[in-house]
């Protein structure tokens, strides 16, 4: 799909838009930080022409004392909960965060695992990332938190919880995702700071849903679905509407959040003049994400094939048992809602046709492939799809028969049941073929063309299927058969 969405216009509002906020803050400020810092492939997907790293480009481009605090909760630990772009654990995806925001070259001030009682996945995390030498805290849950405000702001609330001790000036929390426990961190550590006399705020910069656009944008339901599983819906802000009498779109957590959270900081800042600075949820943020976009148009139609996408993410999710059944219901409805079915992707209406895969290219154009005794679907449209992006007539081998046929044999010997090749095991053939087959080598040389496609198949992939896709940048979904 063509670019609609243009990040370096974004970036430069974006960035001023937190340099003023910066600026009304005289001391320590905590930014919580929603959604993907990295690797960010929802925006990606739903606004073409954002960078996946937009976030972090925008946090390098501050020339600020800039910190970051990771935040993970020990009961999605010990649930397994899965970070769905990547099929990883939230253990593994912790330390990945943290290796990645170090080889950017951000300071990581520690990581704090919310929720915690002993539980043993986050005993093992703590002691990998100690390994590495990454500060660890933990804290334990609060009776009736957030209602019992009093006991909250007391030495059995924040003041039991431990406290990550910190120099910069902006400290961004992050977390591993949605419930991770980053306001309540942002919350317990300014709580620690108030009582040795520091004065500290806090603002929340989130990507979706987007404040200024309609409430039922397919860019704002599209959030509704990357958060389909914790039942997350937008709205209306009404603090928003009552102050300004401007419309303003947020979601049911925030705005039911915030009456507890201003009064928790009307207390806690108490000389403060916090309460006064955000009348509504949305005033705390400073989401800039509607300037970048080029063409709406555009947009509407990446945000429903998004939609569309999470819907077999999601089944695939409920058959693993990491989501509940009220999941795929609430999905129906965001379908319905904008006027699409499960076939929306052109991908999946062509896959099941043949029985095989399909792949959507930039240009429109819709590659298959099917199952065969030598090759797997998986297998079949990628060779296709290259073959096609680079040119190449369909007569042509790119790998000779006789090599796939001495694979096959290798497989069968192995006790492989599905001896016939798999895209991970075409690639290695390929690459091989590439050293003396020019037609091989120039396919090889345009690889990367399919990066961003769309690709559906009937059959579930295998595990090194799935990270060869990714790692091509392919947005991969199955029926899961």
């Amino acid at each position: 799909m063509e670019k609609c969405f243009d990040t370096k216009k974004y970036l430069k509002i974006q960035k001023k838009a937190i340099e003023e906020r910066l600026s009304k803050f005289s001391d320590r400020l905590y930014l919580e930080f929603g959604g993907k810092f990295i690797d960010d492939f929802h925006a990606v997907r739903t606004l073409p022409g954002y960078e996946a790293n937009t976030k972090l480009k925008l946090l390098l481009s501050l020339k600020r004392d800039l910190g970051v605090i990771y935040c993970v909760s020990a009961k999605q630990l010990s649930e397994g909960k899965i970070r769905g772009d990547f099929g990883i654990g939230y253990d593994v995806a912790t330390i990945k965060a943290v290796n990645d925001l170090k080889n950017y070259g951000l300071k990581v001030e520690g990581v704090v695992i919310n929720r915690f009682n002993g539980e043993k996945e986050a005993l093992l995390l703590i002691r990998q990332l100690e390994e590495m030498g990454v500060k660890v805290i933990t804290r334990g849950e609060i009776k009736n938190y957030p209602n019992d405000i009093d006991l909250i702001l007391s030495k059995n609330g924040f003041g039991k919880d431990n406290y990550l001790e910190v120099k910069n000036k902006l400290i961004v929390v992050w977390g591993a995702g949605p419930g991770s426990g980053k306001l309540s961190t942002c919350l317990g550590q300014i709580y620690h700071e108030i009582q040795r006399g520091e004065n500290s705020g806090y603002a929340k910069f989130e990507t979706f849903p987007v404040w200024n656009m309609e409430v039922e944008h397919p860019v704002n339901i599209a959030y509704e679905a990357a958060t389909a599983d914790l039942g997350d819906y937008n709205l209306i802000d009404p603090w928003h509407m009552k102050a300004y009498g401007i419309e303003a779109v947020n979601y049911n957590r925030d705005v039911e959040s915030f009456p507890i959270i201003k009064k928790i900081f009307s207390q806690m800042l108490a000389k403060d003049n916090f309460s006064n600075c955000y009348q509504s949820p949305t005033d705390m943020g400073f989401n800039c994400l509607k300037s970048g976009i080029v063409d709406n148009e555009k947009i509407v139609e990446a945000a429903k094939k998004e939609i569309n996408f999470y819907l077999f993410r999601y089944r695939e999710e409920y058959k693993k048992g990491l989501v509940e059944k009220i999941t795929l219901e609430r999905m129906e409805e965001l379908m319905t809602k904008i006027g699409i079915d499960e076939e929306y992707l052109i991908t999946v209406k062509k896959a099941r046709e043949v029985n095989g895969a399909a792949i959507e290219l930039t240009d429109g154009r819709v590659i298959t492939g099917k199952n065969s005794k030598f090759l797997t679907a998986f297998a079949a449209v990628l060779l296709n799809a290259v073959k096609t992006v680079s040119g190449i007539d369909d007569k042509y081998h790119l790998i000779s028969p006789s090599v796939i046929a001495q694979i096959i044999k290798l497989n069968r010997s192995l006790g492989k049941t599905k001896p016939a090749l798999n895209g991970a095991e075409i690639m290695l053939a390929w690459a091989i073929s590439a050293r003396d087959n020019p037609l091989a080598k120039k396919a090889l040389s345009n690889i990367f063309k399919i990066k961003g496609c769309y690709l559906h198949a009937v059959d579930q992939p295998v595990v090194a299927d799935k990270e060869l896709f990714r790692k091509l940048g392919v947005w991969l979904s199955s029926d899961g058969q």
